[in-house]
């Protein structure tokens, strides 16, 4: 007797996905939760795990395409690995061009850890970070289980469904949103400083270090209260207005990038916030980000910063109207009362929605994360 390996649903408006991995052979032997393969949707990717235990006898190829309630293998109760082994699963067909041999596949390569201040602080390339629109989908590399196709001096290799998701989404981004983007720095001696005095009775007290991300959140939800158009989207021809706080930031693996959302931002506590993006970095480096962890922010945070972006021009996450930029913090002379100093300074950029963010509203915005930043005491003290 066998049982069917179906394809799940894995969330609303999700049709089909692609077989990245096997990570079981055709006539293994498995037992039940035993992980079998992992599925690549355009929104995140998923493991799917046997409900039986018996060998398994594959029936789609990696790299295939499949729809959701698709049989992709069998698992024959009472069977023997030693059995004829069931005829391999046709690989997908080829473009005319792919009359060379194509290489074989390097397989894929094992998740980086974040860096280090990315377990809190969200490595970016705001540009494609914050293309990852409405669903908040994660970024994704081309999949490596495809093999490429040889054609001269080149070589073709097939999207997989997530960075198609993207391509659509970085071109309805601009087609949809009148985009600007304002531009200001701000000095973070002041919380350099104040890392530096408290870490250690910080990371005593709540057994986790305290970074700059979960205090550019709380300085974005400062300028958000004051600043409230920027904390709504369109809709139509309305305009709706968020009266919650749930901050998307962006996390980094190899893979690429993930934005999960820390949720009522404006009621955790630095140490609460700080404990959602580690777990979030965890999550995002092991594949098991959720899609609910992904959906619903009303901001987004980028820090393209901890790979050396000095400045860039974040692309909007839609149907978000705003998100903020984050830097490499790079020491420069400064005028400070009429004295030349050197002072580490980080450039910030907020890309805003220009249909309902005026300008005005734009540079006040920034201007309240730069003094929230330089003077750090606002923050705790909530003014």
């Amino acid at each position: 007797m066998s049982a069917e390996v179906k394809i799940p649903a894995v969330g609303e408006s999700i049709t089909s996905g692609l077989i990245s991995t096997w990570h079981k052979q055709d006539g293994d032997t498995v037992s039940a939760g035993d992980v079998l393969l992992t599925l690549e949707t355009d929104k995140v990717s998923t493991e799917i795990t046997a409900e039986k235990s018996g060998v398994l006898r594959i029936k789609a190829a990696e790299g295939q395409e499949v729809k959701i309630g698709e049989v992709v293998a069998l698992i024959e109760e009472g069977g023997s690995a030693s059995a004829a082994p069931a005829p391999a699963p046709e690989a997908p067909k080829k473009s005319k061009a792919a009359a060379a041999p194509a290489p074989e596949p390097a397989p894929a390569p094992k998740a980086a850890p974040v860096a280090a201040e990315a377990a809190a602080p969200a490595p970016s390339f705001a540009n494609l970070a914050a293309a990852v629109a409405t669903a908040n989908v994660s970024l994704s590399t081309v999949s490596e289980n495809l093999p490429p196709v040889v054609e001269g001096r080149s070589t073709r290799k097939r999207l997989s469904p997530l960075r198609r998701k993207i391509a659509a989404q970085l071109v309805m981004a601009q087609h949809t949103s009148a985009i600007l983007t304002t531009f200001n720095e701000c000095d973070m001696s002041g919380v350099m400083k104040l890392r530096s005095d408290m870490q250690d009775a910080f990371t005593k007290e709540h057994g986790i270090k305290l970074g700059f991300m979960s205090l550019f959140i709380k300085a974005t939800v400062s300028a958000l209260k004051s600043v409230p158009s920027i904390n709504g989207r369109m809709d139509g021809e309305d305009f709706v207005q968020n009266h919650f706080y749930d901050i998307g930031v962006a996390v980094g693996t190899e893979r690429g990038l993930v934005v999960p959302v820390v949720r009522d931002a404006d009621q955790k506590s630095f140490a609460q916030i700080e404990r959602d993006l580690a777990a979030y970095a965890v999550k995002a480096r092991e594949g098991k980000i959720k899609i609910e962890d992904l959906q619903g922010g009303v901001f987004t945070v980028s820090n393209g910063g901890v790979y050396g972006s000095l400045l860039s021009t974040p692309i909007l996450n839609p149907p978000q109207s705003g998100i903020l930029g984050m830097h490499k913090i790079q020491e420069r002379p400064m005028a400070v009362n009429g004295q030349v100093v050197i002072r580490p300074m980080m450039y910030l950029a907020l890309s805003y929605d220009h249909r309902v963010v005026d300008g005005k509203e734009a540079v006040t915005f920034l201007v309240r994360i730069k003094e929230c930043i330089e003077n750090p005491a606002r923050l705790l003290l909530d003014l």
